[in-house]
């Protein structure tokens, strides 16, 4: 794979220490953390190893990387195991794709009671697909999917919605039977959007309750009064943005989706242009103007800001499995589905998807063979102790603060 000419660390090095020691960004300790792995990785300060070629004894050194799941080089071998693991776990039917999106007016909550917020946003979400697909009005059945929080939109703004990949259909509540959605259509959106946004209101509504949320910065008139009564009437006024994309045209387009999606970070190192005079310039996606690729510059410390908007708390779970795919039955009631549809227990045409993604999956599948002679392979000759690093005067000035 080839290298950007560009990374995120670059950006971060590139943080102005005489403004951040008169105006310092906030950071909580989940922030830092981030900040300081992203760069570091791959760099003496983590140390690494000599590699040496078997055949022409071509030497190379090798960095260890940071394994922060925010940073952009670590993501790679994490979500190719991952994705390998979920392909023994589809089924030959057809998959959708539904996208939960919390509205604008509660950004400012959310970026203060991410790890309440967040939590709330999975529960709405899971338990609107389970109930309406297990009305017989609708579908009537059992269903299993994947959940994936991302927190950004294109511009690295705040934007936190929930990905879910749904198979087209479900157990019937006795198990007897296979029960398939209409094809090319899985669930109302309408009736799924009021659904949500009731139950997500209720709950939101109950942690203040319970005093589970915080409301500093922004959200500090929301303590006074009856404002937070005021916004929970606000939003409940909306119409909440829940969509069903295309169905999936199989298990190979499935998998291809989740090594896309599912250990993506607010912005990949490809997508940045150059860096200039304290700017940075970015591509995005502008979906308005019929996905035209357009390019933005922001100043390096508002990008920076942006970026550090995405850092989640220590040990909030991003990817999550519901239904048929819950970790406590997936095993046994995917073996049902499969015994339904008619499947053997290791369906050849699951192992042959997840072979062709493997390629995707993998930060470089010839990264053992030898650069030079290509016929040698590379092996650890010694190892490297970390190294001393000058992080910026920034981060060393950073406040420690945690409010997620």
């Amino acid at each position: 794979m080839t290298r950007p000419h560009l990374e995120l660390a670059d950006v971060f090095k590139a943080l102005d220490s005489d403004s951040s020691k008169t105006n310092p960004l906030s950071l909580n300790s989940q922030q830092r953390r981030a900040f300081r792995d992203i760069i570091q990785c791959r760099s003496a300060a983590l140390g690494g190893h000599v590699e040496q070629c078997t055949q022409c004894s071509h030497e190379q050194i090798a960095y260890n990387s940071c394994r922060n799941r925010h940073c952009p080089k670590c993501q790679a071998a994490a979500r190719k195991e991952w994705t390998q693991k979920r392909a023994a776990e589809l089924l030959p039917v057809e998959y959708f794709h539904v996208v939960f999106t919390l509205p604008d007016q509660l950004s400012p909550l959310a970026l203060q009671n991410k790890r309440v917020i967040y939590g709330l946003l999975f529960q709405a979400a899971s338990e609107t697909l389970l109930k309406i697909a297990g009305d017989p009005k609708h579908l009537g059945a059992i269903i299993g999917f994947v959940a994936v929080l991302h927190t950004w939109g294109q511009t690295i703004h705040h934007h936190p919605h929930l990905h879910c990949v749904v198979p087209g259909g479900g157990l019937s509540p006795d198990h007897s039977r296979w029960i398939s959605c209409r094809k090319g259509f899985f669930l109302p959106v309408k009736v799924l959007s009021r659904l949500f946004r009731g139950k997500f209101v209720a709950y939101l509504k109950a942690a203040n309750e319970q005093g589970r949320l915080v409301f500093p910065g922004q959200s500090k008139h929301l303590a006074e009064g009856d404002h937070f009564a005021s916004l929970l009437n606000e939003v409940s006024k909306l119409e909440w943005v829940v969509y069903a994309k295309r169905p999936f045209g199989g298990p190979v387009q499935v998998l291809k989706y989740l090594a896309r999606y599912t250990h993506r970070v607010a912005i990949s190192n490809h997508r940045l242009v150059s860096l200039s005079e304290g700017e940075v310039t970015f591509r995005w996606k502008d979906y308005a103007d019929e996905n035209a690729v357009k390019e933005m510059t922001l100043d390096v410390r508002e990008f920076t800001r942006r970026f550090l908007l995405h850092i989640l708390p220590r040990g909030f779970v991003r990817i999550r499995h519901y239904g048929l795919l819950a970790n406590r039955y997936r095993t046994e009631r995917l073996e049902c589905c499969r015994r339904l549809l008619a499947l053997s227990t290791n369906p050849a045409a699951t192992l042959g998807a997840a072979s062709m993604i493997s390629d995707q999956c993998s930060t470089d599948p010839e990264s053992e063979i030898c650069p030079v002679c290509r016929e040698g392979r590379m092996t650890i000759l010694k190892k490297l102790a970390p190294q001393g690093s000058d992080l910026p005067r920034f981060l060393l000035l950073a406040g420690t603060a945690d409010t997620s």
